[in-house]
This record gives C-alpha cells, sequence and structure tokens, in this order.
C-alpha cells in the first residue's frame, strides 16, 4: 500500500497516457501514443475520474463546514470514494488491452493496494471509520488524484500547463508521507479489532488443512512499508529533478 500513494509522481498508468513528462525528455525519440478512438476513451475516462475525485473533496468541505469539526467526515464521502478508488481498477484493464504503456503487475499492485485498504480494513473493520487517520490519507489520495487525472487529461490533449505538472511531481513530499502515515495508523488502528472477531482469519482443523492469520497478513503488510517507502520516495525526488529541470530547460530555449 505505500506504493498506492506514490501515484503522484511514480505512476504512469490510471487511464492516462502514459507519458509522465518523459516525452518531453525523450528528445527526437516520440513514442506513440494510443490511437484516436482510445484516446478519446481515456479522455473521458480522466474527465470523469477528476470529477469524481473533485465531488470527494466538495464534500469533504461541505461536511466540515456543517459541522464545525474535521472529526469521522469519512461517513460524508464514503460511498464516493468506494465508487471512483474501485472505478481505478480499470487502468489495469488499459495496461492489458496495451492503450497505457504501462506495466500490468505494478499496475494492479498500485491500485489493489488502494482497494485493499478500503474494502478489507476500512470498509471491514467500522471501529476504524471515525479515526483520524482515515481523513489524513482521505485528503493525500483526494489531491493526489485530482493532480493525477489532470495531468493525464492534458497530456492526452497535447496541452499541459505547467503548473499541472509542477503540482504533480512536488506535492507528492508532503502529500507522500501524509497518506503512508493515515494508512498506517489505520491499518494499526484495525489490529485489535481484527483479532478480537477473528476478521477474514481460518483456523485448523479444517477440511482444506488451511490456515490464514488476517492480523498477521496485516501486521505483515505494516512491515512491508519499511523498504518501500524509502524507495519509492527517493525514486520521485530523482524524477522531479529530471522532469521540472527539463522542462526549466525547455523554456530557456523556446
Amino acid at each position: 500500500m505505500a506504493a498506492a500513494t506514490a501515484t503522484a509522481a511514480a505512476k504512469g498508468n490510471g487511464g492516462g497516457s502514459g507519458r509522465a513528462g518523459a516525452g518531453d525528455a525523450s528528445g527526437t525519440r516520440k513514442k506513440k501514443g494510443p490511437g484516436p478512438l482510445a484516446t478519446a476513451y481515456l479522455v473521458i475516462y480522466n474527465v470523469v475520474m477528476t470529477a469524481g475525485w473533485l465531488v470527494i473533496a466538495v464534500g469533504l468541505v461541505r461536511a466540515y463546514l456543517a459541522k464545525g469539526s474535521y472529526h469521522s467526515l469519512y461517513y460524508s464521502i464514503e460511498k464516493p470514494l468506494k465508487f471512483f478508488q474501485t472505478g481505478a481498477l480499470l487502468e489495469v484493464l488499459h495496461c492489458a488491452i496495451g492503450i497505457v504503456p504501462s506495466s500490468v503487475v505494478l499496475t494492479s499492485f498500485q491500485v489493489m493496494s488502494r482497494v485493499f485498504l478500503i474494502w478489507a480494513v476500512t470498509h471491514s473493520v467500522k471501529e476504524v471509520q471515525t479515526e483520524d487517520s482515515v481523513l489524513l490519507f482521505v485528503i493525500a489520495w483526494t489531491i493526489t488524484e485530482i493532480i493525477r487525472y489532470s495531468f493525464y487529461t492534458f497530456s492526452l490533449l497535447n496541452h499541459l500547463p505547467y503548473l499541472i505538472k509542477w503540482a504533480r511531481y512536488t506535492l507528492f513530499i508532503v502529500l507522500y508521507p501524509m497518506g503512508v502515515s493515515g494508512e498506517l495508523l489505520t491499518i494499526y488502528a484495525a489490529l485489535p479489532f481484527v483479532r478480537q472477531a477473528g476478521l477474514y482469519s481460518i483456523s485448523l482443523p479444517n477440511k482444506y488443512n488451511f490456515s490464514f492469520d488476517y492480523y498477521a497478513f496485516l501486521i505483515l503488510i505494516m512491515i512491508s512499508y519499511i523498504p518501500i517507502f524509502p524507495q519509492l520516495y527517493f525514486h520521485m525526488i530523482h524524477q522531479r529533478r529530471k522532469v521540472l529541470s527539463h522542462t526549466e530547460e525547455h523554456k530557456k530555449f523556446e
């Protein structure tokens, strides 16, 4: 799940062009983009997803203004959050059929990790839905996805404003640690309830002679953040320098 929050700068899929600004740095070598029909579909997909995450952002603001508190805001955006985050599964299909030049495996991992957190943790363990940590990752995801899907939309239209490119390769500096912190704290808050209820766990003996401890599985997921987070974070720092420095050089020549 640590990888999922890295979408602000590391993800070249999501139904977008897959260019991620790399086309600027390729010199005379340009990658062949999707055909006209695929491009039209991807533009529509990204516009819809941008609008969906904007609905989530507006819902959060409206709920905060109405309640005067940031506690338990999850309930105000629960349905659109589940719908649009689950809708990101289409990104795996985009890669699989070749209209987006990204790794199916990497995209599946990135998308499924978020879907897992939404459904297998936050939805399944009702007690954590009031935790402030949920709001932490929801805000980080919301800002990230508005920027990301906007980036893809404008890239497909060959009219990418510098501000959006800058935001995509800069705001992750804060949003990535913020999202990861929210994810880890939410999983941690779910642990005692998972253990008490034996949620999704399978005990022996049974006819399949198989056991599964969901509590231990969640702990392993938390531990996996330790090697993954620094690698992705510093990779994105490197990407930021590469993309934005090239953009500045390009502007000088213009």
